[in-house]
C-alpha cells in the first residue's frame, strides 16, 4: 500500500527554526531609527565601544550597528523577553560587530559590564520616561563611572523643558504614562542636566527630532 504521508522531519527543522526566531517587531523603532542613525553618525565617534541601556527589541542596535560597522554595540537590556529578541535580532542580522545581550537594570549601584568598561558612548533610547526615576539617577551614576575620558551619553525621547511639554501630545502621552504608573513619566531636562553634573557630565547638544521627540547627548568632563 502506498503511503503519502509526507516526511515530517523538514516540517520539525521548520518548526524549531520559528520557535527560536523570537524577534519582536516595534512600530517606533522602524519610525525613529533612520532619523536617530543620522544624528548618530554625525556624533559618535568613527569606532570605538557602544553600551545601549534599555536595548528593547533589539532593532535598534542591529540597525545602527550595521551603518556604523567600526563601532562595536553592546546591548543590554532588564528584560528576558527584550534580551531574547535582541539575541534573534543579532542572529539573523549576520553582524559581528554586535555582542550578545546582558541583563542590566540601570537603577541597580553595580552593573554586570563594568569589568568591560571604558565605553565610548553609552546611549539609552525610549527608556527613563517608562522606568521608575531610580532608573535615570542610575543610569547617570553608570555613565560617569564607565564612560572613558571623552565619552558621551546619548539619550532619546520625548522630554519636559524646564517645567513645559513642548506639545499637548506629550503633556497627553505624560498623564497616560503616569496613570498606568506613578513612577513613570516624561523626565525635565533640567533635573537630567543636575544628575549629569552630579556624575561629572556635561550638557551638551539638545536636538529636536521628529514627533516632539529630543536627542540630548552629555559629555564626561574630562
Amino acid at each position: 500500500m502506498h503511503d503519502d504521508t509526507e516526511n515530517p522531519l523538514p516540517v520539525a527543522l521548520e518548526q524549531r527554526r520559528q520557535d527560536a526566531d523570537q524577534r519582536l517587531y516595534s512600530p517606533s523603532a522602524a519610525r525613529n531609527s533612520n532619523p536617530i542613525l543620522q544624528e548618530l553618525k554625525r556624533l559618535l565617534p568613527a569606532q570605538g565601544k557602544v553600551l545601549e541601556i534599555g536595548c528593547g527589541t533589539g532593532e535598534h542596535c542591529v540597525r545602527f550597528a550595521a551603518a556604523m560597522p567600526a563601532l562595536t554595540w553592546l546591548p543590554s537590556d532588564p528584560d528576558p523577553a527584550s534580551r531574547a529578541s535582541t539575541a534573534s535580532w543579532i542572529a539573523s542580522s549576520g553582524l559581528n560587530n554586535v555582542m550578545a545581550p546582558v541583563d542590566v537594570d540601570a537603577s541597580a549601584a553595580v552593573w554586570d559590564v563594568e569589568t568591560l568598561a571604558p565605553f565610548d558612548v553609552m546611549v539609552s533610547i525610549n527608556m527613563i520616561h517608562i522606568a521608575p526615576w531610580a532608573a535615570a539617577v542610575g543610569l547617570f551614576s553608570g555613565a560617569g563611572r564607565l564612560l572613558g575620558a571623552r565619552g558621551m551619553l546619548v539619550l532619546y525621547g520625548p522630554f519636559v523643558h524646564s517645567g513645559v511639554h513642548n506639545a499637548p501630545s506629550n503633556a497627553e502621552f505624560d498623564a497616560s504614562l503616569r496613570a498606568r504608573n506613578p513612577s513613570w513619566g516624561l523626565r525635565d531636562i533640567a533635573d537630567l542636566q543636575r544628575l549629569a553634573a552630579a556624575a561629572g557630565l556635561r550638557a551638551g547638544d539638545s536636538i529636536t527630532m521628529p514627533a516632539n521627540n529630543s536627542l540630548l547627548v552629555f559629555h564626561r568632563v574630562t
